[in-house]
């Protein structure tokens, strides 16, 4: 599931392409928004679909092996570990992911010579050899070379990424929250394998992100003038934009979402403005949103709701 951090910067990065736009229509922007979460979910069952079809191929090479002309003694006594991996296994006979597959119809069929290649240098890999090569053997042996095959092996494939980009152009950005979540499946597992949702309270997640995308463009202007009033020796067309976007929506989530403490909105936007701004954004930021947030609770626009809240 995404966290809060992802739906912000996913947030932003529609509002960036919103405030591009002469005469945007917010209606058409929210539904992409939407949607080009849901396509998150696309990403993610991909890789699980992914690890299945490698899993499904290691089958037929070993079937292709034992009907060699001359087989060898491994041709004919292969080791099955990996096959018979038992979180391997609950993914290929998961009749959910097969649902998910079919609703949003998702197949590898078309890059088949990927997989195989795939499974190829997988085999190669130390870890992979030295799984095979335990004399031991546990689920939770199972589970932690599943976990290094998709976090490491998969996550950082140059060509596998690439195939991503070009399935969906937005997916180079998405690929650490499906990768993620495909973990956090992994991580669940005892003893059956169970898709993990693409929020964590739907309802709530949803009206997050419908909050923080409409408040920030319908307090644009009253934004830019609270902003302006604290860079007074600053021209707001020297501060960099993406700044100024993280600036109001910081403040459309202080003043209009009531369930997420002010410190906890204001650490989320300088973290996200180290890896999306400048190198000095985050001091720039920080300073700017300090002097609004102790104008905004002397003037008491700050109401918070719920434990713990009451102070911002």
């Amino acid at each position: 599931m995404l966290n809060r951090r992802y739906l912000r910067i996913k947030t932003m990065q529609t509002l960036y392409s919103y405030f591009q736009q002469d005469k945007p229509d917010i209606v058409t922007y929210e539904k992409e928004l939407f949607k080009s979460l849901d396509k998150i979910y696309d990403l993610y069952v991909y890789v699980l679909v992914l690890i299945t079809d490698i899993h499904h191929t290691a089958l037929l090479v070993t079937e292709e092996n034992k009907n060699k002309r001359l087989p060898s003694k491994e041709d004919l006594e292969p080791n099955l570990r990996f096959i018979e991996n038992i979180l391997l296994v609950s993914l290929s006979e998961s009749s959910e992911l097969k649902k998910e597959v079919a609703n949003r119809k998702i197949s590898w069929q078309n890059d088949f010579d990927l997989v195989r290649k795939l499974y190829a240098e997988l085999r190669t890999t130390d870890f992979y050899k030295e799984y095979m090569s335990s004399s031991s053997s546990s689920a939770k042996e199972d589970k932690q070379f599943l976990m290094t095959l998709t976090t490491e092996f998969l996550y950082n494939h140059e060509l596998l990424n690439h195939i991503f980009e070009e399935k969906n152009i937005h997916w180079a950005d998405d690929t650490f929250g499906a990768f993620t979540m495909v973990a956090r499946t992994l991580e669940n597992f005892t003893g059956k394998l169970n898709l993990v949702p693409l929020y964590k309270d739907a309802e709530d997640d949803k009206q997050f992100i419908s909050t923080l995308f409409r408040k920030t463009i319908a307090g644009d202007k009253e934004f830019e003038k609270l902003i302006e009033e604290k860079t007074k020796n600053w021209e707001l067309e020297r501060i960099a934009s993406m700044d100024i976007l993280l600036m109001k929506m910081a403040l459309a989530e202080f003043l209009y979402v009531s369930n997420v403490p002010v410190k906890v909105s204001l650490n989320e936007y300088i973290d996200i403005s180290k890896e999306y701004s400048t190198p000095n954004s985050k001091v720039f930021i920080n300073g700017v949103l300090d002097k609004i947030i102790a104008d905004l609770k002397h003037d008491n626009k700050i109401q918070k709701t719920g434990r713990g809240l009451m102070e911002g």
